[in-house]
């Protein structure tokens, strides 16, 4: 049985976002995405920082993870990207159908 996650990254630049968001949903490697606005404060080589991001969720298979880690890596811009995953514990069966239907 397929397990079923949300994939979370950020990006600083909406051009990069959105080619992230393009590239998967082309390979079919996610059955969704949705980007929205944050504001982010953490710690980055021992000081304080604080910025607008990008935030983007895809809904997909836990067994894609490592292909869409990799896509992102090529695309994105960061030195040190959070891309991680969320198991999707509890949904309706329609939600998870289109997800298989939409992804490979």
């Amino acid at each position: 049985m397929n397990k079923y996650v949300i994939i979370t990254t950020l990006c600083n630049n909406e051009e990069i976002a959105n080619k992230i968001i393009s590239n998967l949903l082309d390979k079919k490697l996610i059955a969704g995405s949705q980007l929205s606005k944050v504001h982010s404060k953490y710690w980055w080589n021992n000081e304080l920082e604080e910025c607008d991001e990008y935030k983007l969720e895809f809904r997909t298979k836990d067994n894609l993870f490592n292909e869409i880690e990799n896509e992102i890596k090529n695309i994105h811009d960061y030195e040190v990207a959070e891309i991680s995953s969320c198991e999707i514990i509890n949904a309706n069966q329609e939600f998870l159908n289109w997800i298989d239907k939409n992804t490979k």
